[in-house]
């Protein structure tokens, strides 16, 4: 099973292998998987990892929730009739159907339209679904995957997602690491993609020289193992053959690319999140990650043209105080007396950021 998932992910970083050892945990059982991370982190791998391990005899059946019209997804779901709607001048099987004995990958399970939620809730609750126009109830066997790279929690609590689906479906989550968080995994990445652009292109492919790999790994990949993708494809084209240096990565391969403001504000926190010393390694990363030190963001303008320094001050002053008050459930005192701040002047940070203090599970903050 291990090789199997080791053929679909690749990585030995720290947290590549706990991700790949919660999938061999619960890939052979039938246990509904909320594969949980950001655009572009691969969500789509791990679920191709649970089905290829899980040993189901049916076949792995995708469908993202995104990319279809909210009228057309209920029968994309659970197939229709015929003489059902207009249009529908055959009966056709859904994909819950076509994943029977198999696995069925919902992603972007968080743009689900709520009236199809329910439904998708007796699905589950059942394993029975009807087709559009039909009144039989047509029997399914599938394991149910889900991804979204949305907070559900959130959508919970405004109203756009049911609570009873949501607990449902978070059975098993799974959280898919950010490229950044894995970056000493990119030489092996890279080496990957290279290889499958070598089948689908033919192009004599570029070599990245060790300050290229270098710089590729200092990067903050704001959209994560798919913009890499993207990067090394770029370098098949401009450099065919060719040797690829450290500038040539920063001037040509990443620059043609300036983020906007969402863009740079995350890219900046995964460059202030992997601000380690980092190097090819064949053994999970045991590195403890530092302190950001102030000098790592002179590398940022090596890589963008601006800041938004007072933003990301702010920021970075919101997270300290939150994790402070964190620490010390709630205590402003303690927390001020970490933070090196006077009580009064958390307090004014607090309102100013509009900070509550933390709750505990089943009791109020404490008062000090």
């Amino acid at each position: 099973m291990k090789s199997s998932i080791d053929k679909i992910i690749t990585g030995k970083s720290a947290s590549a292998v706990e991700m790949k050892k919660l999938i061999s945990m619960v890939a052979p059982s039938s246990t509904t998987v909320l594969v949980l991370g950001q655009t572009g982190t691969g969500k789509e791998l791990v679920a191709n990892a649970l089905h290829q391990s899980s040993g189901r005899s049916g076949p792995l059946i995708s469908l993202n929730c995104a990319a279809i019209p909210s009228e057309l997804l209920e029968s994309e779901l659970f197939g229709h009739e015929k003489g059902s709607f207009t249009g529908a001048d055959k009966a056709r099987a859904g994909r819950f159907e076509q994943a029977n004995g198999g696995t069925l990958f919902l992603d972007e399970i968080g743009d689900m339209p709520i009236s199809l939620q329910s439904k998708l809730l007796r699905a589950l609750e059942g394993r029975t679904i009807q087709r559009v126009g039909g009144n039989k109830d047509i029997k399914v066997d599938f394991r149910l995957v889900c991804a979204t790279h949305q907070e559900l929690k959130s959508k919970v609590d405004e109203g756009s997602f049911r609570s009873d689906l949501y607990y449902r479906i978070n059975v098993f989550p799974i959280d898919v690491p950010t490229l950044a968080e894995r970056a000493v995994d990119i030489p092996l990445i890279v080496n990957v993609i290279l290889s499958q652009l070598n089948e689908d292109m033919g192009f004599k492919m570029p070599k990245f020289d060790q300050g290229a790999i270098n710089a590729l790994m200092s990067y903050p990949w704001p959209g994560n193992i798919r913009e890499l993708r993207n990067v090394i494809e770029r370098a098949t084209v401009l450099f065919s053959g060719k040797n690829i240096s450290s500038s040539n990565v920063k001037e040509n391969l990443l620059r043609l690319k300036t983020p906007d403001a969402d863009e740079e504000r995350d890219a900046l926190w995964e460059a202030s999140e992997d601000l380690m010393g980092l190097g090819d390694s064949s053994e999970p990363a045991q590195v403890e990650i530092p302190l950001p030190h102030p000098a790592h963001y002179k590398n940022w303008f090596a890589y963008f043209d601006s800041i938004d320094m007072r933003r990301h001050l702010s920021e970075v002053e919101i997270v300290l105080i939150e994790a402070a008050l964190e620490k010390f459930d709630g205590m402003v005192s303690s927390a001020a007396n970490a933070l090196k701040l006077r009580r009064t002047t958390l307090i004014e940070k607090m309102k100013k950021f509009m900070i509550e203090k933390p709750t505990l599970p089943g009791s109020e903050a404490k008062e000090d």
